[in-house]
């Protein structure tokens, strides 16, 4: 096994770290933020993510993961670097590699022996050879090697994704790095995990591609939805017969509020603008981001379909987070939904188990939340469902009609039951199934 660094302790690099540990490696996560090392040295976890925790007291006690906040150290320490800093969308809508490349530079003043330099943040085609001509600047070319390592981690089920995954790609560009992949990830080889071996532009290319093609899955769909709501369709129904076809999968094709997150928006939009700066026009792509925006205001209109004036209307909005099991709020539907109601005058009262202090901290401060579903929806007008946490699907809407003000439901993740919505007297409105 291999001595590694992960230079970036977020929502990859943590979880990444820790799993490459479970793998048997001697693993070194490093920050810069100093704060962020503090907690985790305290054995906390800044980030809400299931059976992280777990994973990391696990790999601490056996002493093979540890945290630091001195970089130069660690990278002259190890065999292998894992970038996994952040790649935020940049106002071009480019990814922005500020720091990845301030990482790279670091690497390059502290470069005293051979090693493995492996992006594992999402880069656009071509980082790697930025990345190699930025060493070969600073360094003989003969000691490091450049690799891609993409991740695949869905947040809420992060930790299995890394430990079992679907597949791992690996972007190597001689054999030399190969090999040092081949022994990072020796458990999985064992396994008979699917390995894809290709070269470094490649597997960059894989990574945005596996994330655009979801995005124009689920943007798709809730078109699909969007005319199920007009002709009375049932969008359940149209989704199961497209997934029992082997050539769609069932999976990604769940309508609702759009996608959000911190890959697909920042990922599709960067996938957009490379293939602008290549001559390539991603028609299908923007044609996703286009409806993705606007589901978003169709929830709205559907809120306003039972309501019709919003001025000082109490809305209990239950979910802030852009999907269940994380407390991960970039670029989540409720930001933009929230934000439209507030702008007609309406009152938000809003509830999520775990996204609700983010919520607050990063896009509205003075956002009334409470302690429960309950207590958002009483006296409330309307009850707007936006994250299909498990709490939610199994409201008793018995009690919900005792605590509401009018017996309105939107249900933008289409979790709850239309047989007791109907039977109970509510009016409601679903996503593609609203008519049923």
């Amino acid at each position: 096994m291999k001595r590694i660094c992960v230079v970036g302790t977020g929502y990859v690099g943590l979880v990444s770290g820790a799993g490459l540990a479970d793998f048997g490696n001697t693993v070194t996560c490093v920050d810069v933020d100093t704060e962020k090392i503090d907690i985790l040295q305290r054995g906390e976890i800044p980030i809400y993510e299931p059976g992280l925790k777990e994973l990391v007291d696990r790999n601490v006690a056996a002493k093979r993961l540890v945290f630091s906040s001195d970089v130069q150290a660690a990278i002259s320490a190890s065999d292998v670097i894992f970038v996994a800093v952040g790649t935020p969308m940049g106002d071009d809508g480019a990814a922005d590699l500020r720091h990845v490349e301030n990482v790279v530079r670091t690497i390059g003043e502290n470069l005293d022996s051979y090693k493995i330099i492996c992006t594992k943040s999402t880069v656009p085609v071509g980082t790697g050879a930025r990345v190699k001509a930025i060493l070969s600047d600073m360094v003989s070319p003969d000691l490091f090697d450049i690799v891609s390592n993409p991740e695949f981690l869905r947040e809420g089920s992060a930790v299995k994704d890394f430990l079992i995954p679907d597949r791992v790609v690996i972007g190597v560009d001689g054999e030399r790095a190969e090999e040092m992949m081949r022994l990072v990830y020796r458990p999985l080889f064992i396994n008979e995990t699917p390995m894809v071996i290709t070269n470094v532009a490649t597997a960059e290319m894989i990574k945005y591609a596996a994330n655009a093609f979801l995005a124009v899955k689920i943007s798709f769909i809730n078109e699909v939805a969007n005319l199920a709501d007009k002709v009375g369709g049932d969008i359940h129904t149209v989704a199961r017969a497209l997934g029992l076809d082997g050539r769609i999968s069932p999976k990604f094709l769940h309508p609702g509020p759009g996608y959000g997150g911190s890959c697909f928006p920042k990922d599709t939009e960067a996938l957009v603008r490379t293939g602008e700066d290549l001559g390539v026009d991603f028609q299908v792509v923007r044609a996703a981001i286009d409806t993705n925006a606007a589901q978003r205001s169709i929830i709205v209109a559907k809120v306003r379909e039972l309501l019709n004036d919003l001025s000082d209307k109490r809305i209990a909005v239950l979910g802030l987070a852009f999907k269940a099991n994380t407390d991960d709020v970039r670029d989540a539907p409720a930001i933009d939904i929230i934000q439209q109601l507030m702008d007609s005058g309406a009152k938000i009262i809003a509830y999520d188990p775990i996204a609700a202090a983010n919520m607050k901290k990063f896009h509205f401060p003075e956002l009334n939340t409470v302690e429960s579903a309950q207590d958002a929806m009483k006296g409330a007008d309307l009850v707007l469902i936006l994250t299909e946490w498990n709490e939610l699907r199994g409201l008793d809407l018995s009690e919900v009609k005792k605590l509401v003000r009018a017996p309105n439901i939107v249900d933008a993740r289409n979790i709850l039951s239309v047989d007791e919505l109907k039977r109970l007297g509510f009016k409601y409105r679903n996503v593609g199934r609203s008519l049923v």
